[in-house]
């Protein structure tokens, strides 16, 4: 864990021993507080970044080449944005850069730095059809309209959070430690497993992850029967390899409600459920969006 201290005094000493104690990664700046949730910043991890200023009438900020958008809370007085750092990203220390706009005029810098630790991830390796390591020339074409389709698709996203509450798991069914995974697929062709895998049969109800809209529910080469959400602000969520897709594009949905049946359609060795999280570009760890509280930010 760290700590970061502006313009560090004796009072503020004391002040690192309590954050210290509250498990936080925080930064205080001119009566503005910043903290970021989960506080150890890694490779693939979701951030929920707060920002207590009572007297800002907004909060701007950019980080790893991303605007974010903050959202005020109910009370008037916190600021939120969710973010997060993709599993391919570079570690090392960032830029995260953050202004507050003063309701009396002029603007406050917030901006930090934030060390991205690496992340533990496994090697693993499996066997799938060979025309998913090597696909037919028919098969390219379909592939490439196919990731246009997908980067249209990811580009827009609401600009208001469309989530209540934190996130839930998708299927009541046990999920494995895949995310990270460096994969050899017929000892050819290597990649991350970018999501998290839940061992669940043929039949399993899937269910969204929280509210959001339908963006795209439709058959994919590697994907299988695809179901996509957009939760606002650049975050989604995509359930893959389902044997049936209950919900249509542009169609709203409320954290629980069924999106589809899970299968074994697409690039799969067998039954099993591929749950993805992304922002922006980035693929986050499905683990930690389900520990992280957002009851908070609203």
């Amino acid at each position: 864990m760290r700590v970061l201290i502006l313009n560090p005094t004796l009072r503020s000493a004391s002040l690192l021993l309590c954050v210290i104690a509250a498990g936080n990664l925080s930064v205080h700046a001119q009566g503005a507080a910043v903290t970021l949730a989960p506080a150890e910043v890694v490779a693939g991890s979701p951030e929920l970044i707060r920002v207590n200023a009572a007297d800002a009438a907004g909060v701007e900020g950019e980080w790893l080449g991303h605007k974010l958008q903050f959202f005020r809370r109910r009370d008037g007085q916190t600021w939120f944005a969710l973010a997060g750092v993709d599993v391919e990203g570079a570690v090392g220390a960032s830029t995260l850069r953050m202004n507050a706009r003063l309701a009396s005029g002029g603007a406050r810098d917030l901006s930090q730095t934030v060390d991205i630790q690496p992340a533990n991830y496994r090697t693993g390796s499996l066997t799938v059809a060979p025309k998913f390591v090597e696909p037919s020339p028919k098969a390219l074409q379909r592939i490439k309209a196919e990731q246009a389709l997908k980067e249209k698709v990811f580009a827009a996203s609401a600009a208001e959070p469309l989530w209540t509450g934190s996130f839930r798991a998708p299927v009541a069914a046990q999920p494995t430690d895949s995310f990270g995974t460096r994969r050899t697929f017929n000892g050819k062709l290597a990649s991350i497993h970018k999501g998290m895998d839940f061992r669940a049969a043929t039949g399993t109800p899937v269910q969204a992850g929280n509210g959001g809209v339908v963006v795209l529910a439709r058959p994919l080469y590697y994907e299988g029967n695809c179901v996509a959400i957009d939760h606002g602000l650049g975050l989604f969520t995509i359930s893959m390899h389902l044997s049936r897709i209950d919900v249509k594009e542009g169609q709203r949905v409320a954290g629980g409600d069924m999106v589809g049946l899970s299968g074994a359609t697409g690039r799969v060795t067998g039954p099993h459920l591929h749950w993805a999280v992304r922002w922006r570009d980035a693929y986050l760890d499905p683990a930690k969006l389900l520990k992280l509280d957002l009851s908070a930010a609203r």
